[in-house]
């Protein structure tokens, strides 16, 4: 495949964000010319969205970067049938109100990223609610139905390996590529819309939409998907062990935001640089050059060029200068987690164990006692010996504070109330 003629499509293949594509060069001659509108689809299934979101978030940023106008598709309509697509299981089904409160907290996180209004290559929000939820049942199965083939469909991967695995899958979840490729026909319509991109496992729901479109309008849509991330050692993008890495300050801090980045295992640094920060190819060739110690440095740029992004500088720096005080000096650093407890509970005694998991620090108590009994347990910078040792207001420190770690890696504070 040669290099690309538009500065979008080259971008996507040199920062590694490409998978496949549906006629890439007729795609490449569309996206040289200026004008392209290309969306992404993401359903309300939580308050906000996690870092296995960015990549599709930094697919729209760059869009917007070069020239084109990004679409972010909010799934009002979908989220109440749920993709089946990667999925196990069903997913829970959520209300009406549970969705449009889902809506209002993912709002925030794209105009971090993107810049909306009125012109032409401002990005802009839409909901497929709009739409699907004034469907006629009967109308729409007559109009659109019949130009999907049940064959065809079960031989995509979202439906087959459900079915492989003898899961259950719903009559509900099975019309979830319909509505998906209409959601595509219908922003060819209204916005002329000529893109949709996403994560390979939406393959076969784009290039239903693509063929869709075809079918119905004669209009000639295009597909594009970039691979689904795991980590060098196999881990899923976006996920840790206490839980997801949330974009929203509100559910996950900017500083536990900027230690997820810190924390980059060293064979996936130059790779995360291209996919979630802006700096220069050059610059991230060079960083990957890095051996040692050396390659601390580099995480740390690219903690503070992801925070930056999702956070704003003013976090992007606390979190550095947090982790500073912590690792460095041995403080306990003003942005880590805190938690507060009265200080009659404290005065009695209360069991680490309890305060690391009120904390955060493990999600149970014999979560946080398996890890003090190996060694992981640590109270203010001291390995805690015993794994059923209690804290009262005597251990307080210098500060006034509990420092309480799980490994070398994760404190939060206890503060008296």
């Amino acid at each position: 495949m040669s290099t690309p003629k538009s500065d979008f499509l080259r971008v996507v293949k040199e920062r590694g964000f490409f998978h496949q594509a549906t006629d890439f060069d007729a795609l490449d001659e569309l996206a040289a010319s200026d004008g392209l509108a290309g969306y992404i689809g993401f359903d309300a299934t939580a308050s906000s969205l996690h870092a296995g979101s960015l990549v599709q978030i930094m697919l729209l940023r760059w869009m917007q970067k070069c020239g084109l106008k990004p679409i972010v598709l909010m799934g009002g309509g979908t989220s109440k049938v749920g993709d089946p697509s990667g999925k196990d299981e069903s997913r829970q089904l959520l209300t009406t109100e549970d969705i449009a409160n889902n809506i209002a907290g993912i709002k925030s996180v794209f105009q971090k990223f993107l810049t909306f209004g009125d012109g032409g290559t401002d990005a802009v929000m839409v909901n497929n609610a709009d739409w699907l939820d004034k469907l006629q049942y009967i109308e729409f199965l007559r109009d659109y139905g019949r130009h999907f083939s049940v064959n065809r469909m079960l031989t995509f991967d979202s439906i087959k390996m459900r079915l492989e695995r003898e899961q259950p899958l719903s009559f509900l979840e099975f019309n979830y590529m319909v509505l998906q490729s209409y959601d595509f026909l219908e922003l060819s319509r209204r916005h002329n819309c000529r893109l949709q991109l996403g994560g390979s496992d939406q393959w076969g729901n784009i290039v239903a939409g693509v063929e869709l479109g075809r079918r119905v309008d004669g209009t000639q849509l295009f597909g594009l998907t970039s691979p689904l991330l795991t980590t060098a050692s196999g881990a899923k993008m976006g996920k840790t062990a206490s839980g997801a890495v949330w974009l929203n300050a509100d559910m996950l801090s900017p500083y536990d935001y900027w230690q997820y980045w810190r924390n980059t295992e060293d064979a996936d640094v130059g790779r995360f640089m291209r996919l979630f920060t802006e700096l220069s190819l050059d610059e991230i060739t060079e960083i990957e050059k890095l051996e040692g110690a050396e390659i601390n440095e580099a995480k740390i740029k690219l903690a503070n060029e992801a925070t930056r992004m999702c956070h704003g500088d003013d976090a992007a720096q606390a979190a550095e200068e947090t982790a500073r005080r912590t690792f460095v000096e041995g403080g306990s650093g003003e942005d880590l987690p805190r938690v507060e407890i009265g200080k009659d509970r404290l005065s009695s005694g209360v069991p680490i164990y309890e305060l690391m998991r009120e904390a955060g620090l493990a999600k149970s108590n014999g979560e946080a006692r398996r890890l003090i009994k190996g060694g992981g347990g640590r109270l203010n910078d001291t390995v805690i010996s015993e794994e059923t040792a209690s804290a009262t207001l005597d251990d307080l420190n210098a500060e006034g504070v509990l420092k309480l770690s799980a490994g070398r890696k994760r404190h939060a504070l206890v503060v008296p109330s």
